[in-house]
């Protein structure tokens, strides 16, 4: 008879769970056999994608964590290590793309802007090498946009914060490499194909294609590659974009 195991299958965990890269994200590194953890700030909105993966034959957990907490994210990642399973890859993709003028830019409103978007990223990247150090392997991989290379009018919080999180994802490469942890910076330089996107963008364009906007599944695949990414051929920063978009 056959040993019974009771080794613990990896994780991977999506911070900033959104329905469309979030979610594809998840949904992908599930069929690679990983249990998922995702978490945004209204975890009930989870339900549906956490069904839809053990309806598929894997194990899910959705739950409430606002990312700017440092309390909430310390216990995230103490929580997943006690009660699900050890961390191999960490997906860091909260948005905060807000545009308004500068005028209209409160102080308020950029430290929120810089809160989700880079603030963030710093609380779940620390957790994150804290915890992946000790194994001396895993991922973690920062979600980014056009913004974090080039602000655009309209978009000085928000680019501010994307910049940020790029340098932040940067150091974090260059000092983690040597210890064996890949860290990349996905830069999305696309509209995402999602119903709002069509709707309000795409549906007078008679002459669009189906691979005009990227969609979210494509956007996952990379992220997977990313991962398996032996460490003599690490990519730290990936650019995505669809093939009509000028750049």
């Amino acid at each position: 008879m056959a040993e019974k195991t009771t080794e613990k299958r990896e994780v991977a965990l999506v911070v900033g769970a959104g329905d469309a890269i979030g979610s594809a994200i998840a949904r992908r590194f599930s069929q690679e056999g990983y249990v998922i953890v995702a978490v945004r700030r209204n975890g009930d909105r989870l339900q549906g994608l956490v069904e839809e993966i053990e309806a598929a034959g894997g194990e899910a957990h959705g739950w409430s964590v606002d990312a700017r907490d440092e309390e909430a994210i310390v216990e995230l990642f103490a929580r997943i290590e006690s009660e699900v399973g050890p961390l191999s890859v960490v997906v860091f993709n909260v948005g905060a793309n807000v545009p308004m003028k500068i005028l209209d830019t409160s102080s308020r409103k950029f430290s929120k802007i810089w809160e989700m978007a880079c603030f963030a990223g710093f609380l779940t990247g620390r957790e994150a090498a804290k915890t992946l150090l000790p194994r001396g392997k895993g991922s973690i991989i920062f979600t980014g946009a056009t913004a974090s290379v080039r602000g655009a009018a309209g978009f000085a919080a928000f680019a501010s914060a994307k910049h940020g999180l790029r340098a932040l994802a940067q150091s974090m490469a260059r000092e983690l490499a040597p210890q064996n942890i890949h860290v990349a910076h996905v830069v999305i330089d696309a509209a995402v194909d999602t119903a709002w996107i069509r709707e309000n963008f795409l549906v007078h364009k008679s002459d669009r294609h189906d691979d005009d906007i990227v969609k979210p599944e494509s956007i996952a695949e990379a992220y997977v590659q990313l991962h398996r990414q032996p460490r003599d051929a690490w990519t730290f920063e990936m650019d995505l974009r669809p093939w009509v978009e000028t750049w």
